[in-house]
């Protein structure tokens, strides 16, 4: 099973919502999308199926908001490192 986010921290009052879900060979092919386009992936079976249970466009459930900031909070930390280094060199 794989589940994508997307979240646009510019856009006021913006919440993550999902984009994509799937199992199987879907879920093959998300995961491939999120590789070919350098995307970070983490593997949390628990929460993926919390997250495939909501609707594609809408919202990430309430219970699944302290899960999905940690995730972010890493991915956003991550980005700005990588950006960091890549300008000193």
């Amino acid at each position: 099973m794989a589940v994508a986010i997307e979240h646009r921290p510019t856009v006021s009052a913006s919440l993550p919502k999902i984009v994509a879900s799937g199992k199987g060979n879907i879920a093959e092919r998300i995961l491939d999308i999120a590789f070919a386009e350098g995307v970070r992936v983490r593997k949390d079976a628990d929460l993926a199926e919390m997250l495939a249970a909501a609707d594609i466009e809408t919202e990430i459930p309430v219970e699944a908001f302290i899960a999905v900031a940690e995730i972010l909070r890493y991915v956003y930390a991550a980005n700005d490192l990588t950006t960091q280094e890549v300008s000193k060199s």
